[in-house]
């Protein structure tokens, strides 16, 4: 999800259009990314300029540059903390802290996840929209790039990873063994005091035998 994350948000493949004019040798290729939009001839040149401006790009442009830095940052955390919370490490180990660290790097990957479909969503969203509207020229149409398709599927494995880490720290508790615990009706009788007739040598009169009882 990271590596994938990391592509999708480096390559300009976003949208793409395709332009062919009368003659072959005309043919271009029009690609734009969040950091780049780049031109592709068929003879073979492949040429990429920066976006110079920020403040001069769309805000669908720059919301989907956010949220996907983000989401790379979410990421990168949430691999750190996976390796901690890992039961194949040594950090930690033997500690608490080891199953706090795996529930917090699954969180990170939910929510870098979800940063990245949303982005993902919203720029498929757009240019599909465009791409249907009657009003624009058709050299203003792009579809859909290859790195949004690379995005959702890392997406989906953030999600997956994310889901998975947060579900195997459920059964980290440790177990104890089981102590028959005594009942309270089975308590151990106490031992044996001879009555206080009994405590000289002479033998019990018939008084006493019949006071404590005993014949």
């Amino acid at each position: 999800g990271l590596v994938g994350t990391l592509i999708t948000t480096i390559l300009p493949h976003w949208r793409r259009t395709a332009h062919v004019g009368t003659n072959i040798l005309t043919a271009v290729s029009y690609l734009k990314g969040l950091w780049m939009e780049c031109v592709w001839h068929s003879t073979g040149i492949y040429q990429c300029q920066i976006y110079r401006s920020l403040l001069a790009l769309p805000r669908d442009l720059q919301a989907s540059r956010a949220l996907m830095v983000i989401s790379c940052l979410l990421s990168g955390v949430a691999c750190a903390c996976a390796v901690v919370g890992m039961k194949c490490t040594r950090c930690a180990k033997g500690t608490p802290a080891k199953t706090t660290f795996a529930v917090v790097g699954g969180v990170l990957f939910i929510l870098a996840g979800l940063l990245c479909m949303v982005a993902v969503s919203w720029t498929t969203n757009d240019v599909v929209q465009n791409f249907y509207n009657p009003l624009l020229p058709s050299g203003m149409k792009f579809e859909i790039g290859q790195a949004l398709y690379l995005g959702f599927i890392s997406s989906s494995l953030s999600l997956i990873g994310g889901t998975l880490l947060c579900l195997s720290c459920q059964d980290e508790a440790p177990s104890r063994p089981y102590q028959a615990q005594p009942r309270a009706g089975t308590a151990t009788a106490p031992s044996y005091r001879p009555p206080d007739a009994y405590k000289d040598n002479r033998p019990p009169s018939a008084t006493s035998a019949s006071h404590n009882g005993y014949r």
